[in-house]
Parts: C-alpha cells; structure tokens; sequence
C-alpha cells in the first residue's frame, strides 16, 4: 500500500500542473508543446552537430548530448515541475531575496577558489564535481525582482526621476558592473535590452527612455572601443574582416548556412562540423543546423521565436495583475532577444556576441533556467485571460 501511494504521489505530481484547478484553467497546452518539440529538435541537431568535436576531444562521440541530458534536462525537467506547479506569486515574495542571491553570485565567481576560468574569462563557479554559470541564473533571478520592482513603483512612480528612474539605473549599474568584471558584455546586452524593455513596457516616460538608451549607447561604444578584442568583433562586422583571422568563425558560419540550401545536405552531413566552423556546440548550432536541415526548416526554426513571442504577449495581456503581466512578457523578451542576437550574428546581421540559441545550444546552466523560466511562463498563463 505505501509502494502504491508513493507511485500516486508522483504521478500527481508529474500530471497535476497539466490540468486546471480552483481559480486557474490548464496551462497553454500548445505552447508547452512548441517548447516540447523545440527541446527534442534541439537535442537531434546538439548530437548531429557535435560528434566529430565530441569524439575528437573527448573520446566519445555523444558526450556532448550525454552531458546535457545529465546536467541540462534532467535537472531542467525538475526546475520545469516545481515552476508550473508554484503560482507565480511565490516569486514575488522571494523577489528582494533573489537579487541577493544574484549578487553574491556575480561576487563569488570573481573570488580565485570559487570562479573558474575558460577562454580567458570567469564565468563559471565550480565547487568539487560541480561548475556552473552565474548569469544564467541571475536572468531570472533579476528578472522576477525587477518585475516586482517595477509594480511596486507603479507608472507615477516612474515618472518620478528621484523616485523612479534613479534606484532603476542604480540596480542596473550595479549588475553591469559585476557582469563586466567577469567580463561577459554579451549577457550583459541582453539583460540591459530585457531591462529597459520592461521599463518601457511598465509605463516609463518616452523621454526617460530615449535619454537612457543614447547614454547607454554611448558607454557601450566606449566599452567596445577600449577592449581590443571587441574592437575587432566591431570592425569584422562592419568591413567582413581577415578570412584567415578575425572573420574566420563569421566566414565560415556563413559558408554553413549557404552550402545547406533549400532542402540541406541531410542530417549528420554537416561539412563545417569537421573543425572548420568555431563552437558548434554553442553559439554556432544554427548555421550547422542550416547546413544540414536547410533553409525551409531553418525558417520554420525562426517562425517558432515569432509564435513564441505572440503566445507570451498575449500571456502577458491576460495576466490578472501587473507582476504577472511584467514577468510573462520580460521571460518572452528573454527568449526572443537571445534568438535574434544569436540567429543576426551567424547570419552576418549583428557582431558575434558568444550568445548561445535557447534550448538548442549546450550549456546544461543554461538549458535548466531556461526550462525553468518555460514552467513559470506556463504558470502565469493558467491565470491568463487572453490566450491564443
């Protein structure tokens, strides 16, 4: 009897997020199935796209998807149940603390014996068997405290520099600071974008905005100009760069995405995964996945970002208060963001930034906040009105 009320307890608790309950409906069934399918496809192109790396590296030709099964989806799925099974407003209360929990992060991954280092930057924590990237999780961990935030100040409150736009662009200096310290600009580009959006969004004036993103502009140039490396990301993109040197990984994605055609050149059939084309397993998946999948699933691909953000908005839209409205649409900024910039850079559109692609690049931090961010999202829309 106690073997068959532990397999009860488990199967409730797997199954009950996916029905509706007192004063919620079931969740955007179509949407968890879009997020479904894009995570199976993702993990078809991740073991493609890596076997000849994977093997060469590591002796294994699936260590890659082994590792991100283990360290992304497993954990994933967990985060995944206990967001879609907490209301939302659980987050609220947790809100001032979670942007404890982001600083002290960014603070311990610039101390030697926590912070590891990799490409010449420290961005990871690792503690014995275990490494993982702060700024996955400070995404959301922000991301719900600046939501709560913003619906506390209220559109008045706003509208008031002292009260308003002050503590704002204090709360954000202080997370540039930290993120440039590691130094991870790329990150960095998109939490400001999400930030600002979600500013604009909760009702801030037009002329604060404008004001903020031209003083941003201009210390993101400044940044840019004072790195040499960035310098060059710079200069690759605008002039297309040395095809031996700072434009080879641009180069050579591009040579990906063209070489696949229509129809590709079938799955597993990559050409460029042979060590020409830079970090496949990463910000580089989707010129591999062009290549061998082509342009007509490429595009198919890009319209579930556009799907994405519909459905989200409209979350939003239908949320019964200003937290879910502002946490619903500041996770689908997230995702969206993250695409175009990733999707623009190996196209040749925006710089290379390092970005990975949502749910399709390694990165097992990545892949569990996002599914996470997915169940909280998912959550909001049982409350929703508007869905579509």
């Amino acid at each position: 009897m106690r073997h068959k009320s532990l397999i009860s307890s488990i199967v409730e608790f797997v199954t009950e997020p996916f029905t509706g309950g007192r004063n919620q409906q079931a969740p955007d069934i179509a949407l968890m199935i879009l997020f479904g399918a894009m995570i199976l496809f993702g993990l078809l192109m991740l073991s493609s796209a890596t076997t000849v790396i994977a093997f060469q590296v590591e002796g294994d030709s699936y260590f890659y998807l082994k590792h991100q099964l283990l360290r992304g989806v497993i954990p994933g799925l967990i985060l995944f149940l206990i967001a879609i099974r907490t209301p939302y407003h659980f987050w609220k209360k947790m809100a001032f603390w979670m942007l404890v929990v982001s600083v002290v992060l960014l603070l311990l991954v610039l101390i030697p014996s926590f912070g590891e280092v990799h490409g010449g930057a420290m961005r990871w924590i690792k503690v014995g068997p275990i490494s993982f990237q702060p700024s996955e999780i400070v995404k959301i961990t922000f991301l719900i405290y600046l939501a709560t935030w913003l619906e506390k100040k209220g559109v008045r409150g706003l509208h008031d520099v002292e009260y308003g736009t002050i503590p704002f662009l204090s709360i954000i200096g202080i997370i540039a600071i930290l993120f440039l310290k590691q130094p991870d600009l790329g990150t960095l580009l998109v939490i400001l974008a999400i930030s600002f959006l979600l500013y604009f969004i909760a009702g801030a004036p037009w002329k604060y905005i404008f004001t903020i993103l031209g003083a941003s502009f201009l210390i993101l140039l400044v940044l840019i100009l004072s790195s040499p490396y960035r310098a060059d990301r710079l200069k690759t993109f605008l002039s297309g760069g040395d095809l031996l040197g700072e434009g080879y990984h641009i180069n050579q994605a591009k040579i990906a995405i063209g070489s696949g055609g229509i129809f590709g050149l079938g799955l597993g059939q990559s050409q460029q995964k042979y060590r020409y084309l830079p970090e496949v397993q990463g910000d580089s998946i989707f010129a591999i996945m062009a290549e061998e999948m082509g342009f007509i699933v490429s595009a198919v691909f890009i319209g579930l970002f556009l799907v994405i953000l519909i459905k989200g908005f409209n979350i939003a839209r239908g949320s019964p208060d200003e937290f879910g409205r502002l946490l619903a649409a500041g996770i689908t900024i997230w995702f969206v963001i993250q695409a175009v910039v990733n999707l623009g850079a190996m196209m040749g559109l925006l710089p290379l930034t390092g970005i990975t692609l949502p749910l399709i690049s390694y990165g097992g931090s990545s892949f569990a906040i996002s599914l996470f961010a997915v169940g909280i999202l998912l959550n909001i829309s049982k409350y929703s009105k508007r869905r579509v």
